[in-house]
C-alpha cells in the first residue's frame, strides 16, 4: 500500500495526470480508465520499492505533524509545512529514479518517457 501511495503522490504520476487527465471547470477529472488504469507503474528492484514505501511513510509522518490542518492546506504549494515539503521532494528523488530520470528531469521528459513506456506496454 505504501509503495502505491508513494508512486500515485509522486511528480511523475503528477506529470501522468496533468497530460491526460480531463478538467471539469479548473479542477481534475481524475478517471479510473484513462488516468490510472494507463498509467505505467516502474518496474522495480525490491531496494527501490523498499525506499519508495519509506518516503511515502514520510510523508505520512510528516502530515500527522499537522493533525488540524486539512489535506487542501497540506497540498497547497504556497502554504505546505516544509517537514512536508521535504517528505514530498524525498519521495520524488526515489520514484524518479525508479523510472531511471536524473535529478533535474523536466515533466515534458517525464510525460514522453510514460507515453513511450505507455506505446510499448500496448503494442
Amino acid at each position: 500500500m505504501l509503495y502505491h501511495f508513494g508512486v500515485l503522490t509522486s511528480s511523475v504520476h503528477m506529470a501522468w495526470t496533468r497530460a491526460v487527465c480531463g478538467r471539469l471547470e479548473m479542477r481534475y477529472s481524475y478517471s479510473n480508465t484513462i488516468v490510472y488504469n494507463n498509467f505505467i507503474w516502474p518496474e522495480t528492484t525490491a531496494d527501490q520499492r523498499a525506499h519508495i514505501e519509506s518516503t511515502a511513510q514520510g510523508i505520512l509522518d510528516a502530515r500527522a505533524l499537522y493533525p488540524g490542518a486539512s489535506l487542501a492546506d497540506l497540498s497547497d504549494a504556497t502554504t505546505m509545512p516544509k517537514e512536508l515539503r521535504d517528505a514530498h521532494n524525498a519521495n520524488d528523488r526515489a520514484v524518479l529514479a525508479a523510472y531511471g530520470f536524473g535529478k533535474g528531469a523536466t515533466e515534458s521528459e517525464i510525460v514522453a518517457r510514460l507515453m513511450t513506456l505507455y506505446a510499448e506496454a500496448t503494442k
